[in-house]
């Protein structure tokens, strides 16, 4: 029988996904991304003009003036926050794992091993559709939703991501059944 160790890892001999250089998002995705936010525009205009016809019916006719100066206020910081934001995503391939980086305010890295993926699932809206796009989506047990979607992929891009994962998954499976027969 062997004699249990658990020694120290020196934290600076881990590998720095800071180091990774990361692959950006199609630029196409950010029509995707502003057709969605001028969507949100439209249902908040729709949403005032009703507030505006109830204004009408109502004495607080002069507070709803205000109400089309906020949302030009609101989209034009959410489409620089959309610009800036897009900027910052983007993916990497690795070896032993995918990583995906998004956010401006507060920056979020995923890094998900391929030893941890149980299911790959590739989901195209209809906007990206139209313009060749796709989401790649990875799905580790435990979850019922994705563990990391990297959108703003070409759709041949997305094929490929999902047969190279769905083959470390298939080479994993393997190498488990082979090393555990009775289980």
């Amino acid at each position: 029988m062997e004699k249990f160790t658990n020694e120290s890892i020196d934290l600076e001999s881990l590998p720095k996904f800071e180091e990774v250089i990361f692959t950006p998002l199609q630029k196409n995705y950010f029509n995707v991304l502003v057709f969605n936010l001028v969507l949100v525009l439209a249902v908040s205009l729709l949403f005032y003009i009703g507030l505006e016809w109830l204004a009408y019916l109502s004495m607080f006719k002069n507070n709803v003036v205000f109400i089309p100066i906020i949302l030009i206020l609101l989209f034009s910081i959410a489409f620089i926050l959309l610009k800036l934001g897009f900027k910052k995503r983007g993916f990497a391939i690795r070896n032993h794992d995918i990583i995906y980086r998004s956010g401006i305010i507060s920056e979020n890295t995923i890094i998900v091993p391929y030893n941890r993926v149980q299911h790959v699932a590739i989901h195209r809206g209809f906007i990206s559709r139209k313009l060749n796009l796709a989401t790649i989506q990875l799905y580790t047990a435990g979850e019922n939703s994705a563990d990391i979607k990297i959108p703003g992929l070409l759709d041949e891009e997305a094929i490929k991501i999902k047969e190279l994962v769905s083959s470390k998954i298939n080479l994993q499976q393997q190498f488990s059944t082979d090393n555990h027969p009775n289980e």
